[in-house]
């Protein structure tokens, strides 16, 4: 019996170390292949987002591989991968999660599972390896404080305060697509009813409080924005860039949710092996920490250690206690298409 158990022992001793030695082999040849294609171009992907700079620097230095970045919204970077088709100048994207099934049902990406895939969760990646998340998410507040006196801490105080909202495009960003989605779930809705938040928004909207400018790094920082619906990360990033005493971010008290972003590699690409190997190193730990170095919340987080100093960028836990990610795929995917529509009926036609 012994015999026994120790053969079988070694002999799944073999496979796994002969399942290594392959895995290693892959790497190695995907290492090579990308050197000699020597670039990677990447879409939505630019260095101030999550500080995808970092990386870009990393795989400069480690694999020689140049870059260049046009930043756009998840929805114009599959329309870009569809109309260019063969004559594609992008390899890769970084798209919100709801995007990433779009992606795959218009053909226009390419299956890779990076050595990490098992620490993934199921939840956060396509069976097939066309899309899986690398950071998550979760919607917040950006507030300037030299504008807002009151800070509104929920979407209750947003709803009775003064100052403007600034919600974003719904028609393009996924950021802003999963702030509407937020607002629901704050007011007893779900993936399948955002009414809810139709409403408020609208209520918004009829009050002259709606801002139509994008939270985005250049209109805060021009004051443009009294409050904005964003990522924490994207949110973190803006205050410490700006200036810390400027702004306060923070997730709302009465609801929010927890989505993220994955890799799309574009079917057509012209440097395939260097986009796997770009999908690769951002899902290693080092990748995974530059992430969170730019306030993103690494997808990996269960299997790192991440620095002392790159976990004080996060926000505290407890503010998250009422955040939850999202529970029927099927039909957030389905509202999140028809979501264009219903803003332009249900809120901007309501615009003072």
């Amino acid at each position: 019996m012994k015999k026994i158990l120790m053969a079988s022992l070694m002999g799944s001793a073999i496979a796994l170390a002969t399942s290594a030695m392959a895995a290693d082999a892959d790497l190695q040849a995907l290492e090579a292949a990308a050197r000699k294609e020597g670039a990677v171009n990447s879409v939505g992907m630019p260095d101030s987002w999550a500080n995808w700079k970092d990386t870009w620097i990393d795989l400069g230095k480690l694999y020689g591989l140049k870059h260049s970045d046009t930043d756009m919204s998840s929805a114009q970077e599959i329309a870009k991968f569809a109309a260019e088709k063969d004559n594609a100048t992008a390899d890769i994207g970084d798209v919100g999660a709801a995007f990433g099934p779009i992606a795959v049902q218009q053909g226009v990406t390419q299956a890779y599972k990076p050595s990490t895939w098992a620490q993934v969760p199921d939840w956060a990646k396509d069976s097939d390896g066309h899309w899986l998340l690398a950071y998550t998410g979760s919607i917040a507040f950006i507030v300037n404080k030299q504008l807002v006196k009151d800070i509104p801490r929920s979407w209750a105080d947003l709803k009775t305060g003064k100052y403007k909202v600034a919600a974003g495009d719904v028609s393009t960003a996924a950021q802003a697509v999963n702030g509407v989605l937020a607002a629901a779930i704050a007011m007893g809705g779900n993936e399948s009813n955002i009414q809810p938040a139709l409403d408020f928004y609208a209520e918004l909207a009829k009050q002259g409080r709606l801002s139509l400018a994008n939270p985005t790094i250049q209109t805060l920082e021009k004051g443009e924005v009294e409050v904005g619906v964003v990522w924490d990360f994207n949110g973190l990033s803006y205050r410490d860039q700006i200036d810390p005493s400027r702004f306060e971010v923070l997730i709302p008290s009465d609801g929010s949710v927890i989505s993220g972003y994955t890799t799309i590699i574009n079917k057509y690409a012209k440097h395939p092996n260097a986009a796997k190997l770009a999908r690769e190193y951002i899902l290693s730990d080092a990748g995974q920490i530059n992430l969170a170095k730019g306030n993103a919340r690494p997808i990996r987080a269960e299997h790192l250690s991440l620095p002392p100093e790159v976990q004080a960028k996060l926000l505290p836990q407890e503010q998250y206690a009422k955040v939850q990610p999202i529970k029927d795929a099927a039909a957030w995917e389905a509202t999140s298409k028809a979501l264009p529509r219903l803003w332009q009926e249900n809120v901007i036609l309501n615009m003072n």
